[in-house]
């Protein structure tokens, strides 16, 4: 598990949904329950990622949107945006964290002054497990919190600031990963992730989540974006309604995408592993139980990729400590069976 203390600083208090206030779900407890859970498990050993310079982020997200990031850091409170231009003519300014709503696509993703180093730890984690991977392990796991999926090249939100699972395929790519398969099963589509390789053929990106029609983030995520140029065909969205149990869940990822996976051949796959499909999650409405959670990850595993377990979603603080380790152990049977 590779995670930093300084990921727990960052502490957004509330987000605006449809027209209210209420408290943020994307807590430390989150981190906190996971922490708990595998640091008492023997399997499972606690390493901090080195560092990560700014520069490796520049070649993913647009350097106003980082440099707006760094402009955070003198931030006293929490900053909503409260504007959101679009269109010709308009021009923002990233050292004027008044327009940072031109860099974000919603209200519940605020900027104060501990984001800018959560966000970069958090992105240090996911970089480091994948560098472990291109090093002949066969699973690493980044709790990356703040979460990524929902982070484009210059947006942020859906309590995204940088992608983590996209700074991790790109990093097996550099270390000579010819293709690279992302696959999200947070309940929420990964926007960001899917615009970022839209036109990128080295990198396959299947996502599995509920109909945007009714859930976050409503626009992006439907069965008719399959990427473009080169990259057509690269993108697969498999979109479920509410209710999805583990039994139907399996059965998608058997008879959907395991043949997807199985035609591209990646050296590796990179799992953005949301557990807010959890049948008590808050902001989900599928049906997962904990032991479901352990067959997904069992399933995935047996398919032998060499894999990188991003954080993503999981908002039932209480069981996501339980639920991590399950789904963790899932992966690591499944990697072990022999083949």
């Amino acid at each position: 598990m590779l995670f930093h203390s300084e990921q727990l600083l960052f502490k957004p208090r509330y987000e605006w949904a449809l027209g209210e206030r209420i408290d943020h779900p994307e807590t430390t407890a989150r981190a906190e329950s996971i922490v708990h859970a595998l640091s008492e498990d023997p399997l499972f050993e606690l390493w901090q990622p080195p560092a990560l310079p700014a520069a490796h982020l520049r070649g993913l997200h647009a350097p106003s949107l980082l440099h707006l990031y760094e402009k955070t850091v003198a931030l006293q409170d929490d900053l909503y945006p409260t504007v959101f231009p679009r269109g010709d003519g308009v021009r923002a300014d990233p050292d004027n964290l008044h327009h940072a709503g031109w860099w974000c696509f919603d209200a519940g993703t605020p900027l104060n002054g501990q984001m800018w180093s959560a966000a970069r730890w958090s992105a240090a984690a996911a970089v480091e497990a994948a560098r472990r991977i291109s090093q002949g392990e066969g699973l690493a796991y980044s709790l990356s919190r703040p979460p990524g999926h929902h982070a484009t090249r210059d947006r942020f939100g859906g309590y995204c600031y940088l992608n983590n699972g996209a700074l991790a395929a790109r990093t097996l790519r550099k270390a000579g990963a010819r293709k690279v398969a992302i696959l999200d099963i947070d309940y929420h589509h990964g926007n960001g992730t899917q615009s970022l390789f839209w036109r990128d053929p080295s990198v396959l990106t299947v996502s599995v989540h509920a109909d945007p029609r009714t859930d976050f983030p409503y626009y992006t995520g439907f069965p008719e974006e399959r990427g473009a140029g080169r990259g057509e065909g690269f993108n697969l969205n498999l979109c479920e309604e509410r209710g999805c149990d583990g039994t139907r869940y399996r059965q998608i990822l058997q008879e959907q995408v395991a043949p997807v996976l199985r035609a591209f051949e990646p050296a590796a796959l990179i799992l953005a592993a949301g557990l807010d499909t959890y049948r008590l999650d808050p902001l989900g409405k599928f049906e997962l139980t904990t032991d479901d959670l352990r067959e997904v990850g069992e399933l995935i595993g047996s398919w032998g990729y060499p894999t990188v377990a991003v954080q993503e979603g999981g908002y039932h603080s209480a069981h996501l400590g339980r639920n991590a380790r399950a789904l963790l152990r899932g992966l690591r049977d499944g990697l072990s069976r022999p083949r």
